[in-house]
């Protein structure tokens, strides 16, 4: 696979699964075929073709059906289920970084970030199909928080590295619900379709170069919780995070020989300096590189909207407009249709849900995300390409950010063929 990188001269599952203990020990929009969640909207974009978003947020890991061989040339592999990271107790995401165990194999970048290499028994386990998985359990921080998984390409060999200074992309990215440890139910599952790593995890040429690391974000803050929940005075430990893999042949994988790595998690505001093309405004543009022309090709974005303040973007669902070479290729606007079906896994009483249910129209009125959901991957067509420079351009015209909060935190990479 040809590995691009963007010059830097140019702009820039399991729903039955252990639940902690309640005393708080530590112990860790689309193609034509839709792939949206249950609760999940899909949008148009400006040619009449619709990117695919692929989560899901609440169905088991697996789906119960028997795989079906994608090659027809005899029975295919049984399913595998990859259990990579598994009961990480995650800190306090503003603390210095604490030096508490961790299992083998596995490094703590931070509070709120940790990896592990994929092996290659787990890649050789990889199949045709990839559904992530991830499982968040309740300790001490009682506030909905952002996560993510990313992978990163770190040099063959390397026992660790800096995250700053590999090529790395977001895959996944979730929203934790309000939890009270004490409470049932005390984890939340997460789910993503993301076949379009098997080209990737698969690749000779990456490889021979690079061991792909996993890595798991789970953001928090223990101190509403250290005075609000039994058993969470004076700790700083506040979620448990578990990642999982799902790998089947029930359909052939896409292909693709090159990844050009964008962006991840960079700051997208009207406010900050470089968060945008100028201040003022919320548009960022990027330029890239095709290394040769391309038979097919695909941009992979996430965006989620946050700032909690009065008139804050969480709460004011905006249009996003996304151009590759001055086309429109996908309007969104994010939120679901209703919140209703994550109420259960806000445990701990808040003001987003309040005591009793709300209609369709009442959460389409503010909310951009649920706690306890996923956001969505979107991944968006893009077609036979020429070889050379390209220009992505995302515009939300209408975002304010009232007193210079708030932020859309942005990941962009291009997968082509």
């Amino acid at each position: 696979m040809n590995l691009r990188r963007v010059s830097p001269c140019l702009l820039v599952l399991l729903a039955a699964c252990n639940n902690p203990p309640p005393t708080g020990e530590s112990t860790g929009e689309a193609t034509a075929t839709e792939t949206t969640s249950a609760t999940g909207e899909t949008t148009g974009t400006g040619e009449g073709t619709e990117p695919t978003t692929t989560s899901t947020a609440t169905d088991a890991l697996t789906d119960g059906t028997d795989s079906t061989d994608s090659t027809g040339d005899g029975p295919p592999p049984a399913p595998e289920v990859l259990t990579v990271l598994e009961d990480i107790v995650f800190y306090d995401g503003y603390a210095a970084t604490v030096d508490e165990p961790i299992p083998d194999g596995v490094i703590r970048h931070n509070n709120a970030l940790v990896a592990t290499r994929f092996t290659e028994e787990m890649l050789a386990k990889v199949q045709t199909t990839v559904t992530l998985g991830v499982i968040v359990g309740a300790l001490c921080d009682n506030y909905d928080r952002l996560g993510g998984v990313n992978l990163a390409l770190v040099p063959k060999g390397a026992q660790t590295y800096v995250p700053a200074e590999v090529d790395r992309i977001e895959v996944a990215r979730f929203i934790t619900p309000f939890m009270d440890m004490n409470k049932h139910p005390m984890t939340v599952p997460y789910q993503w379709d993301a076949s379009n790593l098997v080209p990737i995890l698969k690749d000779p040429d990456l490889l021979a170069e690079y061991d792909f690391w996993f890595e798991l974000n789970i953001f928090g803050v223990p101190y509403a919780a250290n005075n609000e929940i039994a058993g969470c005075a004076d700790r700083n430990d506040t979620q448990l995070g578990t990642l999982l893999i799902h790998t089947d042949s029930k359909k052939p994988a896409p292909e693709f020989g090159v990844l050009v790595p964008l962006a991840i998690s960079e700051d997208f505001n009207n406010y900050g300096e470089g968060a945008s093309d100028e201040l003022g405004t919320t548009r960022k543009t990027i330029q890239f590189e095709l290394p040769a022309d391309t038979t097919d090709a695909q941009l992979v974005l996430i965006t989620s909207n946050h700032g909690a303040n009065a008139g804050g973007e969480e709460y004011i669902r905006r249009e996003h407009y996304v151009y590759v070479d001055g086309e429109m290729v996908l309007q969104y606007k994010p939120g679901r249709t209703s919140c209703e079906p994550f109420r259960d896994f806000n445990t701990q009483g808040n003001g987003i849900y309040g005591p009793y249910p709300k209609s369709d129209a009442e959460w389409q009125s503010f909310s951009n995300w649920c706690p306890g959901d996923v956001i969505d991957t979107r991944i968006i067509p893009w077609g036979a390409q020429s070889a050379g420079m390209h220009e992505f351009v995302i515009d939300v015209p209408d975002a304010t950010f009232v007193d210079a909060q708030g932020n859309f935190p942005f990941s962009l990479y291009v997968q082509a063929q």
